[in-house]
């Protein structure tokens, strides 16, 4: 019986059903209680082959000639359990029985599952994909699909003040996104222990809500989150929730937010809920006010701020004024300060400022000559050149006062501005002076949009810079800036040591909090194990006073000699939370396996752990021997995708030949499979079926090794490039080389695909040459690059792109990315292979590398 059948007998008979399981509340109080019928979705095009349970309460005061109230929730069975934290048809009983809310309809609903169809394989969640990606998919399946099977029959009101959606941790932000994408469906939303963080982009979701102050979209938001929620590697919750409910008080929400007790659960929310649900439902509870911390503390200079007869001087020298041909037709003013300790024979330190002219002043608040002449002549730094480098005006505005191009320059992502210091600045400072290359004897610092200017430098090249000191640094949306702590989050820990300062007096505007962003990001450095100071005050305004108080403190930490030992603190990942933390091992890195090659691809391994590849110019297939790392020839052949099958034949792309061939790996004998074809890359089934992607054609194709027989199993991805299927054979993947997402499909018998979803979404290498604009993220390149790839005994997907080795857990949430070993190669693809299938090989170009991960 159909779902929607189920639900009419169901009212027609309410009446008469025993107090069973479904009737909630009368064991608890002797309010009216409502009734819930269970029914099963599985049809839907939005998630296509996901099956999901959901329960529908109607109250007993549902009148079927006045429109109810509704309220959706998901992770639905959390809800509606008799047991649970919740137990939402027993407090909804009570609310409407005292008027605390309007009849209200609910409807709960699961996220969805992609059931097995193969023997062997396990079943796949699809919840993370459904919650908490950012767009209107969710949406669509709810209001397109779902709720019309689930409400039909029942007389629900189509005013969004009448309806809400609720959700707890994924749950919580996916009906955030829901509202947000159509606020004239939901106009309200309860989130608790929001996962307003990096699993898939919400992150982002303070920096749009700011953008819509003079149209805030009309939506009442409560916010539940517990002090001691999770940090981790998609970020952390309570300064996510934080910095969530600041952007909604400053474009003017309705909201609230509630801190508990509690971790990542749904105790504290739900002894929280009945007072959630009375102020939801009020309409005139009080929304949260945003509270102004600035004050202005008596500023002082630090002692090392102040000049000292007996300490040397060094000198202040002004330079012509560069005109940059980085950041066309501009212009700027800079100036090097030379220690009196300076000596030609032996490499001195490198400090380069941002907005150089204030920095460089010893009359303003900074007096960066005054305290490096008394922390060099104490000992507490090495002799430091310092270059104090100005922002750029376009020359036909030279007698700026603010400098034209500053924002362009310095909150902008990417390596325009390093490539600035490193091809056209710095070389003319080390022609004159001698200057250390160990990055850890070269600083960058800034305040403001300095300070994220200075990071981003460093960031983009830990070869030239590692070390950072940022003030009050604007790590907000600027021009996308805000996606650093999520950045750092998910990205292999550079070699960076890092100073920050922030106070809570700092800006709260169109472009985000600072102080929260600030936070965000100290939080997310330290998650990663990076070498970070934050120092933190109550009170000061944006500006040098605090920075320019703490400045000789920060230059002693910052270049003192004590080596860091990263302790990291992984408690806050959850089960099922792959963090790159728990796969890089401390000390390993990349090693040349081969190099001098013509062209690597097509690595594969056999079960022995041996391995595999190609050098397509020589062209040759070589298996090297796990045990004594052996080079041997298995054929003079060149492919571009090389697979073992059940058979125990390799099975290898000829795109050249179009063609697909088996490959005796004893006896090197190659025959022809299929022809007609151009393949690029390949995976086989465990029942011996070779699926094949085909770029150029924009389709994934399917060979039986039995019979040769050819099939197209699907169409439509852009570039279909890499291919990969899971250890139990029952998810393939499919990486897309022209467009943003890695696609999964389910394998069913016979090498049949089906549930084709995009559960991968990539990141994207900046555009250098695109348009940055204000107050946008920066213009991304719209295709990965997206091109072999492995999984690991973990089920993690490692597909290489142009940023380098993306990794995802099984569910296709980002762990992080790994950068290529040669930054200017192309990487090709990968795989799992060693003794215990412990080593990443990747082809880089003309060198393959390996890399010892814990893949357990």
């Amino acid at each position: 019986m159909k779902p929607a059948s189920l639900l009419a007998v169901f009212l027609a008979l309410a009446t008469h059903l025993p107090s069973t399981s479904l009737v909630f509340a009368a064991e608890q109080n002797s309010e009216p209680a409502g009734k819930l019928i269970e029914g099963v979705f599985d049809n839907s095009t939005v998630f296509p082959g996901t099956t999901r349970d959901y329960a529908v309460y109607v109250p007993e005061q549902y009148d079927a000639d006045q429109p109810a109230s509704l309220m959706v929730f998901m992770d639905g069975k959390n809800y509606w359990k008799p047991d649970g934290a919740f137990r939402a048809p027993a407090v909804f009983d009570e609310l409407i029985a005292a008027g605390d809310m309007p009849t209200t309809i609910a409807v709960f609903v699961n996220p969805g599952t992609v059931k097995k169809t193969l023997q062997g394989a396990v079943d796949r969640s699809n919840r993370s994909f459904e919650y908490d990606s950012m767009g209107d998919r969710y949406s669509k399946f709810l209001i397109d699909e779902f709720l019309p099977v689930a409400l039909d029959s029942l007389n629900v009101s189509s005013d969004p003040a009448d309806r809400a959606v609720v959700g707890i941790s994924s749950g919580g932000i996916c009906a955030f996104t829901t509202a947000w994408e159509r606020p004239d469906q939901f106009g309200k939303v309860i989130s608790h222990i929001g996962s307003f963080t990096n699993i898939r982009g919400g992150w982002a979701y303070p920096g749009l809500i700011r953008k819509t102050k003079d149209s805030a979209k009309p939506i009442k938001v409560y916010l539940q989150e517990g002090k001691d929620d999770l940090n981790n590697l998609f970020g952390n919750w309570p300064l996510g929730n934080q910095d969530m409910a600041a952007a909604l008080a400053f474009a003017g929400y309705h909201h609230k937010l509630v801190f508990t007790e509690g971790g990542h659960s749904g105790q504290f929310a739900g002894q929280e809920f009945p007072g959630a649900l009375r102020w939801l439902w009020d309409e005139d509870s009080v929304s949260d006010v945003a509270v102004n911390k600035e004050t202005k503390p008596e500023w002082q200079p630090h002692p090392d701020a102040v000049p000292r007869d007996d300490v040397p001087k060094g000198t202040l020298t002004k330079m012509d004024p560069f005109e940059s041909k980085i950041f066309v037709d501009t212009v700027r003013n800079w100036s090097v300060y030379v220690p009196a300790q300076y000596d030609a024979a032996k490499p001195a330190a490198l400090m380069v400022f941002q907005d150089g002219t204030r920095f460089a002043d010893v009359k303003q608040k900074w007096r960066v000559p005054t305290v490096f002449d008394n922390l060099i002549a104490a000992g507490d730094m090495p002799p430091t050149i310092a270059v104090f480098v100005d922002p750029g005006n376009t020359k036909s505005k030279p007698g700026n006062k603010k400098p034209s191009n500053r924002s362009l320059e310095y909150d902008g992502l990417g390596d325009r501005y390093s490539r600035l210091l490193m091809e056209e600045i710095l070389p003319i400072v080390e022609a004159k002076y001698n200057i250390a290359k160990e990055p850890a004897m070269r600083a960058i610092g800034g305040s403001s949009s300095g300070g994220i200017c200075a990071f981003t430098a460093a960031w983009e090249r830990p070869d030239q810079f590692g070390k950072v000191y940022s003030s009050v640094g604007s790590f907000t949306n600027l021009r996308g800036g805000n996606v650093y702590p999520s950045l750092v989050r998910k990205t292999e820990q550079k070699p960076i040591r890092v100073y920050m300062a922030d106070t809570s007096g700092d800006v709260d505007n169109a472009f985000g909090s600072w102080p929260w962003a600030n936070q965000l990001m100290a939080s997310a450095l330290d998650y990663m194990g990076y070498d970070v100071r934050f120092d933190w005050a109550e009170g000061y305004k944006h500006g040098p006073d605090f920075g320019g108080l703490k400045f000789p403190e920060a230059m002693k930490w910052l270049w003192r000699n004590e080596t860091h030992t990263p302790t990291l603190d992984t408690r806050g990942d959850l089960r099922g939370d792959l963090t790159i933390l728990k796969l890089l091992i401390p000390g390993e890195s990349w090693e040349v396996v081969a190099d001098g090659l013509g062209f690597a691809d097509a690595p594969c391994t056999d079960a022995d752990g041996n391995f595999i590849f190609c050098d397509m110019k020589a062209p040759a297939i070589y298996r090297i021997d796990v045990a004594t790392g052996a080079r041997t020839v298995i054929a003079k052949e060149a492919v571009s995708g090389l697979e073992f099958g059940p058979d125990g034949l390799l099975y290898g792309c000829q795109g050249a030949n179009k063609r697909v061939v088996s490959i005796d790996p004893k006896s090197g004998e190659v025959k022809e499979l299929a022809s007609g074809l151009a393949p690029n890359d390949l995976a086989v089934t465990n029942d011996g079926f070779v699926l094949i992607t085909e770029t150029k054609s924009q389709q994934v194709t399917r060979i039986d090794t039995k019979t040769g027989e050819v099939s197209v199993v699907d169409t439509g991805i852009t570039r279909p490039n890499g291919i990969a299927l899971t250890n139990d054979g029952g998810t393939l993947a499919v990486s897309d080389s022209g467009g943003e997402h890695t696609w999964t499909f389910r394998v069913g018998p016979g090498g049949t695909l089906d549930a084709k979803m995009p559960t991968m979404e990539m990141r994207l290498p900046i555009d250098a040459k695109g348009d940055f604009k204000f107050n946008e993220p920066p213009p991304y390149v719209k295709a990965s690059r997206g091109d072999g790839m492995a999984v690991d005994k973990s089920g993690r997907f490692y597909v290489t792109s142009d940023v380098g080795v993306q990794i995802f857990d099984p569910t296709g949430r980002q762990c992080g990315v790994l950068p290529k070993p040669i930054a200017a190669n192309p990487l090709t693809s990968c795989v799992l292979a060693g003794a215990n299938h412990e080593y990443l090989y990747v082809t880089n170009g003309n060198t393959v590398f390996r890399r010892r991960l814990m893949v357990q």
